[in-house]
């Protein structure tokens, strides 16, 4: 199985994106739409959310209810990526050991995390 997504620029520094049925936009600026790092974090976030819930549930945290990802990402001299922490709440009153457990686990599972290179896997605050 594969992943595929069509990225159209007609002009400028814009992208339509599409994959499957849905369109996105970004724009390398951030002038017009999110910015490529700006997606790039939400999506790590995005990816860590179900991965957070399945951690839970495989480390017997039960639902940890909503959950809230803060995601910072720290520039470089170059604007590249040097660093991202993640500062996440969720609703659920988890100890440190389990929160600890959940956050190992949810590493494990999360696609995105494996796809960045080591030096960028999010610094995690749960």
């Amino acid at each position: 199985m594969a992943k595929h997504v069509t990225t159209v620029s007609t002009e400028g520094f814009s992208s339509e994106n599409h994959v499957r049925d849905f369109e996105l936009t970004i724009d390398a600026t951030g002038e017009d739409a999110p910015d490529t790092l700006e997606v790039l974090l939400a999506t790590y976030a995005s990816c860590f959310v179900p991965a957070l819930r399945v951690g839970a549930e495989q480390r017997d945290a039960g639902d940890l209810g909503e959950i809230e990802i803060e995601v910072s990402g720290d520039l470089n001299d170059d604007d590249k990526l040097s660093a991202v922490a993640f500062d996440i709440s969720v609703d659920a009153d988890l100890d440190d050991d389990t929160a600890a457990a959940v956050v190992e686990r949810a590493k494990e599972l999360c696609k995105v995390h494996d796809a960045v290179k080591p030096q960028l896997h999010a610094d995690v605050d749960l």
